[in-house]
């Protein structure tokens, strides 16, 4: 019998390639195991990717960067953050990053497509995913993925992106365009990270995460006929442990990083 197409997202590739352990909590075992706390990196994410959304429901000549400003304070959210005062002050960060970034945009420019869920099937796996906004520029679209992190991105990060290379696969498969340019849009500083992908740079993305997919299909299928969950699903150590939503579970994460406060993450 043929093997199922295995389903992935930018979200579980990358956490499959960063920790099996955690894959395994966050998407298998069932019930979950609790998570820790909110962190105010992730919440202000949201509360930016939740604005620039709400604005293009708006009539264009309704985006201003005074509206932009006002839909940061109506999907507002502080949880994770110090204390009302440190959330006050990234509040305003929010307001400024999204009001300076509506400036720059051409608000008359329909996007294709903001949200939007798009799907790729190959012969392995079927890619999926939701684009945080579809631009056409000429006769081809474009990705544009928003970020709201403490660093300035490069080249080389929309280059070297599997989710960028996904959701242009997926883009041109669901909508039938041509599709190359991936963009990164950095808010806090303003900048954009641009890569403009070839039929081979495309392939060899989609062959690492088709890879990726099976290692993850054969762990998953052998688990559940029986296998061990520790030796398939083996926690990953790094840096990156102190953040972990699932640290209070791992041992070898707690040994291997230490205990970061929620709001460690939040760009200066």
């Amino acid at each position: 019998m043929p093997r199922r197409l295995f389903k992935i997202t930018p979200s579980r590739l990358a956490t499959w390639l960063d920790c099996p352990r955690r894959y395994r909590m966050t998407y298998l075992d069932r019930p979950p195991p609790s998570r820790g706390g909110a962190w105010a990196h992730s919440t202000l994410g949201a509360v930016v990717h939740n604005a620039l959304r709400a604005l293009f429901d708006l009539d264009p000549p309704r985006r201003t960067p005074e509206a932009g400003a006002r839909l940061v304070d109506r999907n507002w959210n502080g949880e994770g953050f110090r204390d009302d005062e440190q959330a006050a002050t990234y509040r305003e960060r929010a307001r400024g990053w999204v009001a300076d970034y509506v400036a720059e945009l051409d608000v008359t420019d329909e996007p294709v497509g903001v949200e939007r869920w798009v799907s790729v099937p190959t012969g392995r796996i079927v890619a999926e995913g939701r684009v945080d906004r579809i631009d056409r520029r000429g006769d081809e679209l474009v990705v544009i993925d928003y970020k709201t992190g403490r660093n300035p991105l490069t080249v080389d990060d929309a280059r070297s992106s599997p989710a960028l290379a996904l959701y242009a696969l997926a883009v041109r498969r669901t909508l039938r365009r041509h599709c190359r340019r991936v963009e990164l849009h950095h808010l806090p500083s303003g900048e954009v990270a641009a890569w403009e992908h070839t039929e081979p740079s495309l392939q060899r993305h989609l062959t690492r995460m088709e890879e990726a997919a099976d290692d993850a299909a054969l762990a998953t299928d052998t688990l559940a006929a029986g296998g061990d969950p520790e030796a398939l699903f083996p926690p990953r150590t790094s840096p990156g442990c102190s953040y972990c939503d699932f640290r209070r579970h791992c041992p070898q994460g707690q040994a291997a990083a230490p205990d970061r406060e929620p709001w460690a993450l939040l760009a200066p």
